[in-house]
């Protein structure tokens, strides 16, 4: 994975520098502000143990299922990153002009959905306050570092498919939450993740226009070695395969629901105006792909079983429905 020539780097971030414009005024003409308090139940919540002396969290105050609170609890360590992103972002991007407009917009709107998931899992007595705390302490002082270092093509690639996965993780945590009020908050989040993945896929598709084969690159570079920003976070194993078991982020959401309909959008396997790298590019995605599909199959047929094998003793699986 060769990082994309410097020269048309700078000459990308100059060129684009007018559709980013364009892109920011199109995003606050269609996105509506909205306020975090007015998504929490602040009626439900009362004072925890410590020095106000109120009760100490039991797992018993959760109305959350266990699986809406393990993906809870990653997707805000996730969002709670958000100094890291924006220094990888904005230096990977432009902190001058439109680039840093826009920059500036998006950290402002993601620090949003931090806010409103702790203060919906405070005030709710969610997941366990403590452990939250120690968690996002330690996944904060990791950080995050991006592996398309300075990299804007790379950066913006994957930023494209990480916002649309992230939208439907949100999304399908609050299907299976079991709380009504719950699932509109992330709801609502969703909806910016996927107003934030607009602005970057139209983007890179200016870029494909412009560098068409750099551009592949990155794409092929960024499928290939897809990871959530949240991969290595304390607890990240286990709960991440509970998360891909009951259906709220899996092989087969991240192939059919984000890759499959943003290459779509880029029109990747009926452009003619690859060559060179950028044809090879495509056909490793292609290849690439293909084999996904066949994993995706077997990932599907022993899930299956798995819950099959639970039911057959008795359990009552928590799923999200196909």
């Amino acid at each position: 994975m060769a990082p994309i020539d410097p020269e048309i780097q700078a000459r990308l971030i100059r060129d684009l520098e007018p559709t980013v414009a364009v892109e920011l005024d199109r995003h606050i003409a269609t996105t509506k502000d909205w306020y975090p308090h007015e998504y929490v139940p602040w009626s439900e919540g009362r004072t925890f143990a410590g020095p106000l002396n109120g009760d100490a969290w039991e797992a018993k105050d959760s109305k959350l299922t266990a699986i809406a609170q393990d993906s809870l609890i990653l997707n805000l360590l996730t969002e709670d990153n958000l100094p890291s992103y924006h220094t990888e972002i904005a230096i990977s991007m432009s902190r001058d002009g439109a680039w840093n407009n826009w920059i500036n917009r998006w950290t402002a709107e993601e620090a949003r959905h931090g806010i409103v998931l702790r203060d919906y899992l405070m005030a709710t007595r969610g997941v366990d306050p403590n452990e939250l705390e120690d968690l996002r302490m330690a996944h904060m002082m990791a950080g995050y570092q991006t592996p398309y270092e300075n990299d804007m093509l790379h950066t913006v690639s994957y930023v494209t498919f990480q916002e649309l996965a992230t939208r439907i993780s949100h999304r399908n945590t609050g299907r299976i939450s079991n709380d009504e009020v719950c699932e509109g908050m992330l709801a609502r989040v969703a909806l910016d993740e996927n107003l934030h993945m607009l602005f970057y896929r139209n983007l890179l598709s200016a870029a494909i226009d412009i560098e068409p084969n750099a551009a592949m690159v990155a794409i092929k570079d960024v499928v290939t070695n897809f990871q959530m920003p949240g991969a290595g976070m304390p607890g990240w194993g286990r709960k991440s395969v509970q998360i891909a078991l009951a259906g709220i982020y899996d092989p087969k959401s991240h192939l059919e629901d984000v890759v499959a309909p943003v290459l779509r959008a880029w029109n990747i396997f009926t452009r003619e105006d690859f060559t060179a790298e950028g044809a090879q590019a495509r056909d490793e995605l292609a290849a690439f792909i293909t084999a996904t599909e066949a994993d995706v199959s077997k990932f599907i047929e022993k899930r299956d079983a798995h819950f099959d094998r639970l039911v057959a003793r008795g359990q009552n699986p928590i799923r999200l429905k196909d």
